[in-house]
């Protein structure tokens, strides 16, 4: 290795209005997994046991997912008191486990709506990921990423609606969108 190359863990952040941010996490835990690695997801916003995701996860050496929300939506324009606390409080379980160093991936997915809600604080974010230990690769997913993390992101991919079945009203299908 050439000593100005730096192969050490990054950040990546996936956002956009289009589908896919959380099922290209998620495909990235299963390739780390398969190669022996640890992975916790954490999912704000989210408190459904229903996902494929949450269902397969014992099966999968190596994964942990963690949910952060409750079952229903949450009215990001005008978030509840407990919507709040939840967000703070589903932070510090993330931020614990990101800063323990145990894992070898991060998944702190709808993270980036959290922010652009203003739910949580993000110079917090941006410090804890700073801080985190060598070695420990990060993914963020959600929504319209705060212009800082993108600055300080190693990789930010923007999904793009050009199409999709739900402007024909096909709702969500079970094993494809959750």
């Amino acid at each position: 290795m050439k000593p100005e190359e730096d192969f050490s863990a990054r950040v990546h952040v996936y956002t956009g209005a289009g589908k896919g941010k959380t099922t290209a996490a998620l495909g990235l835990a299963l390739r780390a997994c398969g190669h022996g690695k640890k992975v916790a997801v954490f999912q704000f916003l989210k408190g459904t046991t229903y996902t494929g995701e949450f269902r397969i996860q014992k099966k999968i050496p190596g994964l942990e997912l963690h949910l952060l929300g409750k079952k229903a939506f949450v009215n990001l324009e005008h978030p509840s008191d407990e919507d709040r606390q939840m967000a703070r409080q589903g932070w510090t379980i993330a931020r614990q486990a990101l800063q323990e160093g145990g894992y070898d991936l991060v998944i702190l997915d709808e993270l980036n709506v959290v922010l652009s809600s203003g739910l949580l604080d993000t110079e917090k974010v941006l410090d804890a990921l700073s801080g985190r230990p060598a070695g420990t690769e990060v993914v963020i997913t959600g929504r319209n990423a705060p212009v800082e993390l993108v600055k300080q992101a190693d990789l930010v991919t923007e999904m793009i609606a050009i199409k999709h079945y739900y402007q024909e009203g096909i709702p969500g299908r079970e094993g494809i969108e959750w």
